[in-house]
């Protein structure tokens, strides 16, 4: 972004500025001290610490103003101070003003209970092929996220990939709102934040509103396997297409051909062509099919898509596969976990043929609320000793699984850990695992599994 403080002071409704100040530029903006450059604007945001404690380290790293909330002003600071109802608030309008009146690309808004993270890399990796495009980085699917990833553009991108998340009711109303999207996407509705929401139905609720701020001339992308979306869509007025594994989609896929590294599958509307995306599992599938439908939406040809999404880049931590330290396989996927997900990659981890044994180490999922017990304990059937030999279990609702599994697996072959005993299960696995034996890592990111991968990949065993 480049705009002078005087356009910014404007936009946000902020105090006047002198003239000197007024006609200074800001060439980006930040909420975190220790990433500013010189010429941004600070933005001081609330967390843990209030973030107007920052001001002076901001100054010293050369920012060229600081919003003020108005509770806080006025402050004594060198920087050009512009004082504003709340910080946050402000960040969001200017994001909303450098995006439709400053670049206006085409915006596709990405969400989903799983796979939104690899939607997201894949279409922007199709539609990387004709247009210059700027998606999400990392995880910045938030209040806070989306607005900095609008501010973060270019001036001549063409088309905005924006994954947006959710976690309360109103959030995605409030993004997609901000960011008015051309094309919006759901991926799946599955039971995260399930603790919140008490229901699927109530989830489904909450992801339609991605819809909300979608332009009348949109395009509504959802998958029409869910019964649940399939219903509400029906309100929705705007142009509609659906992808999945059912004949009645749009888009659909057949002759799914998993292996260790890459999938292939073939898409019915295009029957000569066969598509292989770079990372395993039937869903990721389904991910790839939305992908090709926004790629459809703004004319890439199919053949230039199946190269995209032969060779696009998958963000850390979502199904990986690695090397341990004894030379077995690691199937690393430890970013987040609900039950859709971790049915899905125990199905496929159990079909990779292993020398050795399977061994699957599974942590908590987070935010399933009363429900949690019998979810994890639902877990059960989707492990079967003859496929999954060994099983390590850690974290306190993980308990209700090991509980489970009792009657199916052996003890020898059945390892519970509660929280407290990650380092006692780091060291049990370091000991027990062998060069011909595949390993899954699963959880919700909260229980930290990248250190027991760091460990199996560091080495210690005994």
């Amino acid at each position: 972004m480049k705009m002078t403080l005087a356009e910014v002071a404007r936009v946000v409704k902020a105090q006047p500025l002198s003239e000197a100040d007024g006609s200074r530029v800001v060439t980006g903006l930040t909420f975190d001290s220790r990433r500013l450059k010189p010429g941004m604007l600070f933005v001081p945001l609330q967390g843990e610490r209030d973030g107007h404690e920052f001001i002076p380290a901001a100054a010293a790293a050369g920012a060229v103003a600081t919003f003020v909330a108005a509770d806080h002003a006025p402050i004594k600071t060198k920087l050009a101070a512009l004082v504003v109802p709340d910080p946050l608030t402000a960040m969001q309008q200017l994001a909303q003003y450098y995006l439709l009146m400053k670049v206006n690309p085409k915006v596709v808004a990405i969400t989903g209970s799983n796979g939104k993270t690899t939607t997201k890399d894949m279409t922007a990796a199709i539609l990387a092929t004709q247009y210059h495009v700027v998606k999400t980085p990392d995880n910045y699917n938030n209040e806070i996220g989306v607005p900095m990833t609008i501010l973060s553009m270019e001036p001549n991108t063409e088309v905005l990939v924006l994954e947006m998340g959710m976690d309360h009711p109103g959030q995605l109303h409030a993004l997609s709102s901000l960011a008015e999207p051309d094309v919006a996407v759901i991926t799946m509705i599955g039971e995260a934040h399930i603790e919140f929401f008490k229901t699927r139905a109530k989830i489904a609720d909450a992801k339609m509103e991605i819809t909300d701020g979608l332009k009348e001339d949109g395009t509504f992308i959802y998958n029409g396997d869910e019964p649940l979306l399939v219903e509400r869509a029906k309100k929705i007025t705007q142009k509609q297409e659906t992808f999945g594994l059912h004949p009645e989609n749009t888009l659909f896929a057949h002759s799914i051909n998993g292996h260790r590294n890459h999938t292939e599958f073939t898409v019915e509307q295009w029957p000569d062509l066969t598509f292989s995306i770079p990372i395993m599992g039937e869903y990721n599938v389904v991910n790839a099919l939305a992908a090709l439908l926004v790629g459809r939406q703004f004319h890439v040809k199919p053949e230039v898509m199946q190269k995209a999404l032969a060779h696009f880049q998958v963000t850390a931590n979502r199904t990986q596969w690695l090397i341990g330290d004894a030379g077995e396989q690691i199937l690393s996927d430890v970013y987040n976990a609900n039950p859709t997900a971790m049915r899905a990659v125990i199905r496929d981890f159990s079909e990779f043929t292993a020398t050795g044994r399977h061994i699957a180490v599974l942590g908590d999922m987070l935010e399933l609320g009363e429900q949690s017990k019998a979810l994890h304990a639902g877990l059960a059937d989707a492990l079967d000793p003859h496929e999954v030999q060994v099983v390590y279990l850690y974290g306190s609702e993980m308990h209700a699984l090991a509980d489970a599994l009792a009657d199916k697996y052996s003890p020898d072959n059945l390892h519970y850990y509660p929280l407290s005993a990650k380092d006692q299960m780091i060291r049990d696995l370091q000991n027990d695992v062998g060069h011909d034996d595949m390993v899954l890592l699963k959880a919700s990111h909260g229980l930290h599994l990248e250190t027991v991968l760091a460990a199996l990949i560091a080495g210690g065993h005994a």
